[in-house]
C-alpha cells in the first residue's frame, strides 16, 4: 500500500492544504490543515516526498512551503559547514 492511501488527508477537501494568501483566515487555514496532519499516521512519508519534490505549493508533512524551504536552506547550511570543518 502506497502511503499516500493511509494518509489522514485522504477525504478531506484537498483546498484545505492548497492556501490562497498568508495572513488573516489563511493562518487559521494552516492551523487547520496542520491540525490533519498531526492526525496523521505518514506524515513522514508525506514531509519526505515534499522535500525530494523541492517546490511544491500547500500544506505536505505538516509544514507550509516557507517552512520547508527554510529546512531546505538550513540542511544546505549544514552540509556547507560540515565540509568546511572537514577540509
Amino acid at each position: 500500500m502506497h502511503w499516500r492511501e493511509r494518509a489522514a488527508c485522504r477525504g478531506v477537501d484537498p483546498d484545505l492544504f492548497f492556501l490562497i494568501g498568508n495572513s488573516g483566515p489563511t493562518l487559521e487555514q494552516i492551523d487547520e490543515a496542520k491540525a490533519v496532519c498531526g492526525q496523521c499516521p505518514v506524515v513522514e512519508q508525506c514531509l519526505n516526498w515534499a522535500m525530494r519534490m523541492g517546490r511544491v505549493e500547500g500544506i505536505w508533512g505538516g509544514t507550509t512551503e516557507g517552512e520547508r524551504r527554510a529546512m531546505r536552506l538550513r540542511g544546505a547550511r549544514q552540509s556547507k559547514d560540515a565540509v568546511t570543518v572537514v577540509a
